[in-house]
């Protein structure tokens, strides 16, 4: 049976098989890690703590997606993916989608509407990503 991932790889398709590789999984878990403990520094402003967890976010989803040997041009999709490349739900990843939207419209339309409940519900679920990560095996090969 083919799996999710390998059904949206391919030419002209979002996913490109690429091997995974231990140097790159390690980088990204560690600066999605650092941009975490950074994100819960409270003394720094709400738009530079989302800045930091979304930051957070993507690193360690790309780390998953990389660590199954895809890769994607396409930011959304890592988060979109969390089902099948960390078994986590939509409590998790419509959190991620959402920062996502909000991160695009201050990226290309200068409009970040933060809050408090966002960014914890951003670091909460940045720290669900990374605590699925951590009990993983070590990239076979590594």
């Amino acid at each position: 049976m083919t799996s999710p991932l390998e059904n949206l790889a391919g030419p002209g398709k979002p996913l490109k098989a690429e091997p995974p590789d231990a140097k790159e999984f390690a980088g990204l878990k560690r600066s999605g890690l650092a941009r975490l403990a950074d994100a819960a520094n409270a003394t720094l402003s709400l738009e530079s703590r989302f800045d930091l967890a979304y930051n957070a976010a993507h690193a360690l989803c790309l780390a998953a997606l990389r660590r199954h040997g895809y890769r994607s041009d396409n930011r959304y999709i890592v988060f979109q993916l969390l089902p099948h490349t960390l078994g986590l739900g939509p409590e998790v990843w419509r959190v991620l989608a959402k920062c996502h939207d909000m991160r695009n419209r201050s990226e290309y339309g200068g409009i970040l509407d933060v809050d408090e409940r966002i960014v914890t519900d951003l670091i909460a679920a940045c720290r669900s990503v990374a605590a699925k990560l951590d009990a993983l095996p070590p990239i076979s090969g590594a």
